[in-house]
This record gives C-alpha cells, sequence and structure tokens, in this order.
C-alpha cells in the first residue's frame, strides 16, 4: 500500500498524464481514450449491480440509452439550453426511470433479475425504434447542437474542438469514477457488500434489504446514463442500436467479468483491454463480437476471478514467497 505522499505522487501524476495525452497522440488515439473512458463508467456502474450487490443485469443499456435519449432530446427541442443543463435532464430522465422500475425489480434477485432486465431492455430497443417522432427511429437523433460549456465571467469553451471536449469528458466521467468509488467506501456501501453476501442476515440486523438494493440500483442507474450522455454528446448522435441493444448490455458483462468482478477497478480494466482488443481486431476482420465472445470463454474457463484477481494471486504468490528471505535476514 501506497503511503500518503506516494497517493499523491500518483494522483498528481496521473493527472498530467491525461492532460498531456491529447498533445503527444493527437486526435485519433484521444478520441479512442475517451471511449474508453465512457465504457468503463458505464462497467464500473453495472459492476456496483452484479460485483457489490450480486444483482445479475442483462439490460444495463437501459440506463445508458435513456440517458443518452435524454441529453439528445433536451438539446434538439429546448432552444438556448445549456451543456450541463442537457447533462442535468440525461441524469434526470435516468434517475426518474430508475425510480419507476424499482419497485419491480429490486423484490427479485438471481435469474429471475437477468431475465426481466432482459425483457424490459428489449421493450426500451423496440419503443426506441417505434415512436419515431420522439427518438428518430432506426436513424435516431443526431446532428443537434453541441452549446460550448459556459464558465460564467471567465470563458466560454467551445465542445466542437476535440482537445476541449476531451478535457470536459475526461473531468466529469472521471468524477463519476470518484463519487463510485467514494460510494462503495462508505457505510452504505458496506451495507451493500453485506446484501451480496448474506442477504438474509443483513435483514436480521435491522437493515431494509429491498431499499438497499434500490438505493445501489439508482445510483448504478444514474452513472450509467452519465456515460450515456456523455457518449451521445461525443457522437454527436443516439440511435437504438448504439444505446439500447443487447450487445451495449452484454459490452458491461464482458468488460467486468474480463477485468475482475466484485473489484472496483476490475472493469477499467476491462474496458481498457477489451478497447485494445477491439482495436487490434478491427484491423485483421470485422467479427469483433466473436473475438469478445472467445475471450469471455477463456476467461470464464481459466481466469474465472479476471484481470484483477489474477494480479491479486501474483501479489500473494510474490510475498508468499519473499516473506521467509525477509525472515532469514532478520534472524542473521
Amino acid at each position: 500500500m501506497m503511503n500518503k505522499k506516494g497517493q499523491w505522487i500518483f494522483w498528481a501524476g496521473l493527472i498530467v498524464v491525461l492532460f498531456l495525452y491529447p498533445k503527444v497522440f493527437g486526435i485519433y488515439y484521444t478520441n479512442l481514450f475517451v471511449t474508453f473512458a465512457i465504457f468503463a463508467v458505464y462497467s464500473v456502474s453495472f459492476n456496483l449491480l452484479l460485483g457489490y450487490t450480486a444483482l445479475f443485469s442483462f439490460g444495463h443499456a437501459m440506463f445508458f440509452g435513456v440517458g443518452g435519449y435524454g441529453t439528445a432530446l433536451a438539446l434538439e427541442r429546448i432552444s438556448g439550453m445549456s451543456l450541463l443543463g442537457a447533462l442535468g435532464i440525461g441524469l434526470l430522465s435516468t434517475i426518474i426511470f430508475a425510480l419507476i422500475l424499482c419497485p419491480i425489480v429490486v423484490r427479485v434477485t438471481g435469474s429471475a433479475f437477468a431475465m426481466l432486465h432482459l425483457a424490459f431492455g428489449q421493450l426500451m430497443y423496440i419503443l426506441a425504434l417505434k415512436l419515431r417522432n420522439i427518438t428518430g427511429g432506426e436513424d435516431g437523433i443526431g446532428g443537434f447542437p453541441i452549446p460550448p460549456l459556459n464558465i460564467p465571467g471567465i470563458a466560454s469553451i467551445s465542445m466542437k474542438v476535440p482537445e476541449n471536449f476531451y478535457y470536459f469528458a475526461i473531468a466529469v466521467l472521471g468524477a463519476s469514477l470518484w463519487m463510485m468509488w467514494f460510494f462503495t467506501k462508505t457505510p452504505f456501501g458496506q451495507i451493500q457488500v453485506g446484501v451480496r453476501d448474506n442477504a438474509m442476515r443483513v435483514d436480521y440486523l435491522g437493515f431494509k434489504v429491498p431499499q438497499t438494493k434500490a438505493v445501489v440500483y439508482v445510483v448504478a442507474g444514474a452513472f450509467a446514463g452519465v456515460a450515456g450522455s456523455i457518449f451521445t454528446l461525443f457522437q454527436n448522435l443516439i440511435a437504438a442500436d448504439s444505446a439500447f441493444s443487447i450487445l451495449v448490455s452484454f459490452g458491461a458483462v464482458i468488460n467486468t467479468l474480463v477485468g475482475g468482478l466484485g473489484s472496483f477497478f476490475g472493469p477499467l480494466c476491462g474496458a481498457a483491454i477489451m478497447q485494445i482488443l477491439e482495436e487490434v481486431t478491427t484491423r485483421y476482420t470485422d467479427r469483433v463480437e466473436l473475438v469478445a465472445g472467445l475471450i469471455l470463454i477463456l476467461v470464464i474457463m481459466f481466469a474465472p476471478m479476471g484481470f484483477m484477481g489474477g494480479v491479486r494471486i501474483l501479489r500473494a504468490k510474490w510475498l508468499a514467497h519473499s516473506a521467509p528471505k525477509v525472515k532469514m535476514e532478520k534472524v542473521s
């Protein structure tokens, strides 16, 4: 574990790297990094459900899509809408949507929870295709104006400049990651781990399990909606296939399992690994989903704890191997 000074050096170094990244790597890899950051936040929000509360959802893309459509509709339909206002509407839309579903979904677990979300996810996908007057149907909503980021009395920053959007997106997504991490470290975050491990015992201790699940459900949905909103601004487009598709839901599952279930940083690593694999795969074939499926099968068979689980095992072996040497040196 790093001491306080080491932590400050690490975070300061990370901020410097993120600041210099677009200046060093150019537009293409900057956009690639923004894509990674979006789906990292989306996957971490999914991990709040599965890894921390044992709620397996096949429809997490619902929240991603609702946030994206909320932001797109706000910018398209409301004249003079600000950038942060549009993000706020996307976030509020997702929270309301999660609250509507809460009474139905938090009282079921296991396969029932997963299948219920698969059904809701497909319903949202069909509605996005059919409600053409609202969602644009198969074409989606695109070409909407993206306002500048206005900082009163200081500056008006254009989001049409890729480098400016990179800094804005990384700031929002980085803040989202920090808030989710902080949430897991609160006493309530520890209760949700208790619900995952033994819901009956948590209930006997006096904590309301359905209400605990409901809070986690809304929090996870809200941050998935933030990721969807940033994705919509990044693409200047939102459509059913990029928002509510089952592949978007499965993407969160794959990133979480590859990176390491239950580890906060696991989905981050999983998103990075899958982003790199996708980038390499597309240079040789368009069968990206096939390769992702094969990777998932290999992980389940040979590394069920994911990347972070493997790191923990290697670290434990290294410590166990080095401990006797340290002991002998002290004796001598």
